[in-house]
This record gives C-alpha cells, structure tokens and sequence, in this order.
C-alpha cells in the first residue's frame, strides 16, 4: 500500500481529527453517571441514545488521541478504564451480549432494540484493542468481557449459523447466511478461551461470487454496501492472507470497491461508454461513490449498495456519505482521496465540526444534506484512515493472542504458511 504525500493526506489528517473529536465531545464524562463513557449514536438526533459500536469505536479513538498526542495517555488509560467499567457493572446484557442502543445516562436498553451480536463484536474489537494499548487493567477487563460471551447460545445449532438477532418479547431471528461484515464474529468465537465455537461455522455462511463489468470473482454480500467490506478490515489485517478455500478477503474488499464506485458511474448522469445504461442520479459519479449504509433524506438506511449484490437495490436514491470512500482508503487510495478532496472542495455545506457529516443527495428536490454524524459512520472512516496513514490499529490488534489463535484455527494463514499447508 503506496502511502500519498499529497494535499489530500492533509484533508485526510483534518477529517481523522474531526472524527476523533466526534468520539471526544459525544461521550458521557459524568465520573458519577452510570453511562460514563458511553457514546451518542448521532450526533444531532436522540440525544439521549448511544450505541455500543460507537464505544468500540470510541475506544480505539482513545488510541488514536494518545499516539497523536491529542490526549494523554493517562486520560485515555482513565476513559478506556472507566468505560470498560460501565460495561461490567451497569450494562444490561444477555449471555455476554449487549443490547443494540442504551441510554447515555442509565445504560439501560433503550428503542426496545436487540440483543446485538456485531454490535458486541465491533465494541469488543474496541475492548482488545485498547486492551492491547493500554495494558494494565484495560486489557484485564477487556478479556474479562470478551471471556463472558457465551458465543454458542448465539448459534442456530441446526444450520451451524449465528443468529442475526435476539430479543427477549421474540427469541431469535435471522441469520449471518450469508457473507457480510461478519468476518471478525468468527475470529472472535472460535478463539474464545471459555465458549468456543467450532471452526466448521466459517464453512457454513454462502460465499456467493459475482462480476460487475470487467471485474471478476467477487464474493459479493446481500445489499453490496461498502460497509460490509469495511467492518472487520477496520481491526483484522486481512492483508497476504488466504483461507484454505484461497479466499483472499483483502483483495475481494479492493474489487468490491472497485465495483461500487463502477456502479456509481453507470448510474450517474454523465459520458460513460460502459455496458449500463446512461443513469439518472446527479450526486453519482467517477468522484462521488461509496454507496454504504448512513442516513438520507428519509432516515437512516442499510440499503444503498452495488452490483454485484443479491438485493434489488430499489433503496438507491442518490444519496452518497463520505464515508463510504474514507472507509475504503486502505482498499483503493488514489480514488478514496480523490472523492473526499471532491466533496471537500464542491460541497462546503458538508463538512462540519467533526469533519465531513454523514451524507448528502443532489437527487432529492433541492440538494439535501445530512444534519448529523453518525458513530458507525464517523468509527470507520477514524480508523480506516489510521490504518492507511500508519497501520496503527492493525498493528496494536493483531497482537492479540485470542485473535491470533482465531485465524489460525480458521486457517485463514499468511500465504506463506497457506502454501506450506498445501
């Protein structure tokens, strides 16, 4: 990975301050509050909800701070501590799993949501990682944590799938069937040193494969969103690694990402010569791609995704967050830096106190643009940035043992060791 000495590394180092100021100033202080150091979910709306993969992600921010020397490493030991705390001894949870969102003040679980098991996933991967930072007795609790969640009573026995979902009015629904984020819950679960799942579950989950225009071979997801090639990248380093089926999962994230922003420009009103009909969106185009989960004119949206992709993709409707590039900066660079310094330069009334805010939609009447930031939104654009400009949260993460001992049990090897097995 070529790293750019460019104006665009300076936009880069804005916006990853931006974010980490999000996490900074959106987190409940309060030393006396049962909600110390939990997160808000957005910036602007529901003020009093925050989300468990905002703290993961806010724990790896505290890392960022501290290495960058926009926070001292005690404060950073002192919130990280805090935090894992709260967790511990206030949070509502089942089995080990956390709720989806909680209130910021009682840390009780709010909007009758689910029983989460990526949300636990991304918040526990911000638990080792400052576990691993820190040390001392972040990292004791963070084990403390990960050793509670009872990863098998997530699991339909019957297919060999986790769940997608639990409440307690509704039992279980769904399944991860299918490829997705999901990657870092099987590193996670059958490396656990108290409730383990067996290895055979990462062959269980449909690995379909897929083209888009001159790009071959991608293990494309349900909806082709960016983000479900970004969310276990963001803590694994999946960089000259094979599994034992010779999936590389980096470079299917790089084509994935390469046939979004195709994607996008078939579907942009501009000169194409391309097999896709001329599109119809005005926010579309060579520098404005990345059709990810955010919010959009009406709401919030896990739907705006890319061929290849098992969806229908009807939820499209022009609307484009930046996070979609910034989250895919390790994956395609050039072009990731390229969109950001576009909507930088073209789109003022997008950047904000935290940098860029979550979306914006030329289609919609008059151009539309989000009020808010989002944690999740804010979260991978933070630390996909890092991992670009320093390999930061890779290298801190992937010390652990327990992930260590997860890929190896999952065979997903170096290349080197992959072929020795051979």
């Amino acid at each position: 990975m070529r790293i750019i000495k460019t104006k665009g590394e300076r936009l880069l180092k804005k916006e990853l301050k931006g974010d980490f100021k999000f996490f900074l100033k959106e987190a409940n202080l309060n030393p006396k509050s049962k909600g110390y150091g939990l997160i808000r979910d957005k910036s602007e709306l529901s003020p009093q909800i925050a989300s468990i993969a905002s703290v993961g992600y806010g724990l790896a921010g505290l890392v960022i701070g501290v290495e960058r020397k926009w926070l001292k490493f005690t404060d950073g030991y002192y919130r990280a501590n805090k935090t894992l705390d709260t967790f511990i001894n206030h949070m509502e949870e089942t089995h080990g799993f956390f709720y989806h969102f909680i209130n910021m003040e009682t840390a009780k679980r709010e909007w009758n949501c689910e029983v989460s098991i990526i949300d636990t996933g991304i918040f526990i991967c911000g638990a080792i990682l400052a576990g691993e930072y820190f040390k001392g007795q972040v990292k004791e609790k963070a084990e403390k944590l990960y050793k509670n969640i009872d990863w098998e009573w997530y699991r339909d026995k019957n297919v060999n799938q986790f769940y997608m979902g639990y409440s307690p009015e509704e039992g279980f629904s769904g399944h991860w069937d299918m490829y997705a984020e999901q990657l870092m819950l099987y590193v996670l679960s059958v490396a656990s040193p108290t409730h383990s799942v067996d290895p055979s579950i990462y062959q269980d989950f449909q690995k379909p494969i897929g083209d888009y225009q001159e790009i071959k071979d991608i293990v494309y997801t349900y909806c082709g969103a960016l983000f479900t090639y970004q969310y276990s990248h963001t803590w694994i380093d999946f960089r000259n690694r094979k599994d034992k089926d010779g999936i590389d999962w980096f470079e299917n994230s790089i084509k994935a990402t390469l046939a979004n922003r195709k994607y996008c420009i078939a579907q942009s009103k501009m000169p194409q010569t391309n097999p896709e009909p001329v599109g119809t969106s005005k926010t579309y185009g060579e520098n404005s791609w990345g059709l990810t989960a955010c919010v959009g004119p009406k709401g919030y949206s896990g739907e705006f995704g890319a061929k290849p992709a098992k969806s229908q993709l009807k939820g499209n409707d022009g609307t484009i967050s930046p996070s979609g590039a910034a989250g895919s900066i390790v994956f395609t660079p050039e072009l990731s830096l390229q969109a950001l310094e576009y909507y930088y330069n073209h789109f003022p009334k997008l950047w904000g106190k935290y940098g860029f805010k979550d979306a914006y939609n030329l289609d919609y009447g008059k151009p539309w643009y989000a009020k808010e930031c989002i944690g999740i939104d804010k979260g991978i654009s933070m630390l996909m940035i890092e991992n670009y400009l320093s390999g930061l949260i890779w290298r801190y993460f992937m010390k652990n043992e327990y992930i260590q001992k997860g890929l190896e049990k999952l065979d997903i090897l170096p290349k080197k060791k992959e072929l020795e097995k051979v």
